[in-house]
C-alpha cells in the first residue's frame, strides 16, 4: 500500500495527537468511513416516499398488505375494553 506525502503527514499528526499507533489511526478512519457509508445508504423520509411513489407496491401487494393490517387490528384487543374488574 502506498500513501501520498500529504496523507502520510496527516497520519503522523493524528497518531501523535491521539497518542495511538498509525495503524490505530487507520482503523479508526476506516471504521468511521464505513459508518458514513452506511448512513448514506439510508433514505430520508422524503426519499422513501419518492421511492414508493416511483416503485411502489402493485395493487395485489397493496391489497394483501391491507388485509394483513386489518386482520392484525381485528385480532388486537384493547385491554381497557375487556376489563372485568369493577370500576368505582
Amino acid at each position: 500500500m502506498a500513501l501520498d506525502v500529504e496523507t502520510l503527514n496527516a497520519l503522523e499528526l493524528l497518531s501523535e495527537k491521539w497518542a495511538v499507533s498509525k495503524a490505530e489511526v487507520m482503523r479508526r478512519a476506516v471504521r468511521r468511513a464505513m459508518k458514513e457509508a452506511d448512513k448514506s445508504k439510508q433514505r430520508t423520509p422524503q426519499e422513501a416516499l419518492e421511492w414508493i411513489r416511483l416503485n411502489g407496491l402493485t395493487q395485489n401487494e397493496a391489497d394483501q398488505f391491507q388485509e394483513e393490517v386489518s386482520a392484525q387490528r381485528k385480532a388486537w384487543q384493547d385491554p381497557w375494553e375487556n376489563d372485568d374488574t369493577s370500576r368505582h
